[in-house]
């Protein structure tokens, strides 16, 4: 085993430290919880009977033996969402696979699934944050019967995985496997369809031609190519032990693809059956959090992950911060170009060596922890294995120690930089968080003039009327997760980069987010305290100075009187396409840095 880089140990003790009273009392709840046997043998007779009365005949018998485990299937699968459409017949499978491996499962529920790529600039963008926690409930409810020894959790997509994970973690004394559905074939390039993006927001190319790419690029079953909050979902389960090892980026409808797929349903009963059953809750701990963090750094994925890897952790009894982030990416060199952060998508990583490769060139310059549980066994180098098919059978072989590609995936000794590329900056405007792997270092510091606007369309409605122009920091508020439920933000990404490449020094600021697909231009996200609570960013005037720094950390309004400015509100009122449905969510959640949640202590 290497030696552990000094930060990554220094960072992980300083996470368990601040963890203990939390995390010690998250162990003591899950441990009560697991009693041996299988779960339904608690129940009385007549909630036991209810629990079967549908299931056939064998099934039936069984669950009333009380001997073999139970486990339950909880989906996030719907026909319109080409990720999770593959799902469809997933739960047969795994049935069948569970059942050869000496168990029995159930269908436990279904968790809603949205796609921020559909709701992107629309009203029902602002319940996409929010719905990362009704999953998290929802698998909560599916998971609540006491009928379960195991769990198999089907999801792929951006607030989902983190739903469902939390959810799960809320039962986490049984044995769980994630099951991906892996990505869609590559269609057009992403640097192709970025370019057609921004012809269009400068009028050069007409609607029909924009859709025209955007169905070359998002054009058949399985996730989204590039490397946003999705990818990185898929990525940082593997990195957590929850994949099966290389199950990640397998595209759908292949052998390989079923094959892993029943191998998950036969790893979860085995693991419901055996001594040491590697329950989620023990799994996901403080070295298993900083892996993830740092693979997510490596690689250069979704700021999105900066609220959920928090909440998540939180989950786990697990006290991660910003400043954490921060620190491990100081260390944690880019081994990745992925779009948005180079040309290649995530088919192009996986051929280059993908997670095997990453995993290996991290552990050897000591950069993960290796002792580690996951639901493979103990330690983190079987996540260098790949699986192979040989004869229909699945088997798992040492992965690759050299890229293939090296314009795609690099080893730590030869990064393509040397940092992970995120940024906490910090001032008088509040903090946010920055991610630079994908903005070139010249843009990287941006001093000019605010342009203020309470609503992303206000925006884009001053581009297309010529209005917004020169240097700017346009500065977007009551954007948090108290005000309308943060949405995603980045269809503004094309009209400031035309702003940028006509040699303008552009930068935007907002309490708001703007997702794994934040790209080229300098984005301040996720500032804390946001408007909707008073925070800085409510006193900020067109034509203010600003200045966003990511080198030196640095957040700052140019002016002295800003504690004596009032606060701006904004009146909208959040009715139509379900949004009144959270207004109790609005009123609960808590600051981005603390996870965007709306559960437990938010101090």
């Amino acid at each position: 085993m290497n030696q552990l880089h000094p930060v990554v140990a220094a960072v992980t003790q300083k996470i368990a430290e601040r963890s203990t009273e939390t995390r010690t009392d998250y162990l003591a709840r899950i441990r009560s919880a697991a009693d041996r046997g299988p779960a339904r043998g608690r129940l009385a007779c007549a909630n036991l009977a209810h629990g079967f009365a549908a299931s056939p005949a064998p099934d039936k018998a069984a669950l009333r033996q009380l001997v073999k485990p139970n486990v339950a299937i909880v989906s996030a699968y719907n026909d319109m969402l080409s990720a999770h459409a593959p799902f469809e017949s997933y739960p047969a499978t795994l049935k069948q696979a569970v059942i050869r491996a000496g168990g029995i499962a159930q269908f436990a529920g279904g968790v809603p699934a949205m796609c921020d790529g559909i709701t992107q600039g629309r009203d029902g963008m602002q319940l996409s944050l929010f719905s990362r926690d009704v999953i998290a409930m929802s698998t909560a409810i599916a998971l609540s019967h006491d009928m379960f020894d195991g769990a198999l959790m089907l999801g792929v997509c951006d607030k989902i995985v983190p739903g469902l994970l939390i959810g799960a973690l809320s039962f986490g004394h049984l044995s769980t496997i994630f099951v991906p559905a892996g990505p869609m074939t590559s269609g057009m390039p992403n640097n192709e369809k970025a370019q057609v993006r921004q012809l269009y927001a400068e009028g050069k190319v007409d609607r029909a031609a924009l859709l025209e790419a955007e169905a070359a690029s998002y054009h058949s079953s399985g996730t989204c190519t590039f490397y946003g909050t999705a990818n990185s979902n898929q990525l940082l389960m593997e990195v957590l032990g929850l994949h099966l090892p290389g199950a990640s980026f397998v595209n759908p409808g292949t052998a390989m693809r079923d094959a892993l797929t029943r191998a998950a349903g036969r790893r979860v009963t085995e693991l419901a059956m055996a001594e040491d059953r590697m329950p989620i809750g023990e799994i996901v701990d403080e070295k298993a959090i900083v892996n993830a963090c740092v693979a997510l750094l490596a690689t250069g994925g979704s700021t999105n992950h900066t609220l959920h890897l928090v909440a998540i952790a939180r989950a786990a009894g697990v006290i991660l911060t910003w400043d954490d982030l921060s620190e491990l990416s100081s260390v944690v060199p880019q081994l990745a170009r992925i779009y948005p952060n180079g040309v290649a998508d995530v088919n192009h990583f996986h051929a280059a060596g993908g997670l095997a490769f990453t995993v290996h060139t991290l552990l050897e310059h000591g950069l993960l922890h290796e002792d580690v549980n996951t639901v493979a066994g103990h330690g983190l180098r079987r996540y260098t294995t790949e699986p192979r098919l040989s004869g229909g059978e699945l088997a798992w072989e040492e992965g690759p120690r050299q890229s293939t590609d090296t314009d795609v995936l690099r080893g730590a000794d030869d990064p393509f930089a040397l940092d992970g590329g995120l940024r906490v900056v910090d001032g008088n405007l509040g903090r946010a968080v920055v991610k630079v792997s994908a903005v070139k270092p010249d843009q990287r510091v941006v001093t000019a003039p605010a342009r203020v606007f309470e609503d992303q369309h206000d925006l884009l409605a001053a581009f297309d009327a010529g209005a917004l122009d020169g240097d700017v920091v346009a500065v977007v508020r009551h954007q948090g997760p108290a005000a309308n439920g943060m949405p995603e933000l980045h269809k503004l990404t094309p009209v400031l980069g035309v702003l940028q490449d006509r040699g303008h020094r552009v930068a935007i600021v907002t309490d708001g987010r703007m997702s794994g697909a934040s790209g080229k231009v300098l984005a301040a996200i996720h500032v804390t305290p946001e408007a909707a609570v008073g925070g800085p960013l409510s006193r900020v005037r067109d034509g203010d100075l600003v200045t966003v720094d990511a080198e030196s950390g640095e957040l700052h309004l140019h002016i002295d009187d800003l504690a004596d400015r009032d606060a701006s509100t904004h009146k909208e009122r959040f009715v139509g396409t379900g949004r009144e449905l959270f207004a109790s969510m609005r009123r609960t959640v808590s600051p981005a840095d603390l996870g965007a949640s709306v559960f437990g202590d938010h101090s």
